[in-house]
């Protein structure tokens, strides 16, 4: 089981803003900040770590797991309201398998931000 973890961005507070909006259909906000890091999660509980740090090193996947199709839909589209850029509409990716409803958008470092439901039908 993952507890946390975190993502190396060029500006932790710029970088907040467009993760809060684009994860706010998951029910994540900001729940902590410390000079360079902000932490957001749900439920009280920061698993989504941004830390002031040289993105360019490697980029990363971070993939979220969402209720329903509905919520992938609402994650993509605040998300690029935010300044995220696409990197793959919300759809199914059959070729992880049949059910794979993903969306992936890319941050202001690159770094891949995705959700996901691996639930049949559930809009």
């Amino acid at each position: 089981m993952i507890d946390h973890v975190s993502i190396y961005v060029t500006d932790p507070e710029a970088a907040s803003a467009l993760y809060a909006a684009a994860l706010a259909p998951l029910g994540y906000e900001i729940l902590m900040k410390f000079p360079g890091a902000v932490g957001l999660g749900e439920k009280g509980k920061p698993d989504l770590w941004l830390i002031k740090g040289d993105p360019s090193a490697q980029k990363q996947h971070v993939a979220l797991r969402a209720a329903s199709r509905s919520v992938v839909r609402a994650f993509y589209d605040a998300a690029l309201a935010a300044g995220a850029k696409d990197n793959g509409a919300p759809g199914v990716r059959p070729m992880y398998h049949p059910h794979y409803f993903g969306a992936f958008v890319l941050d202001a470092d690159g770094h891949n931000l995705e959700t996901v439901c691996h639930d049949p039908y559930l809009e």
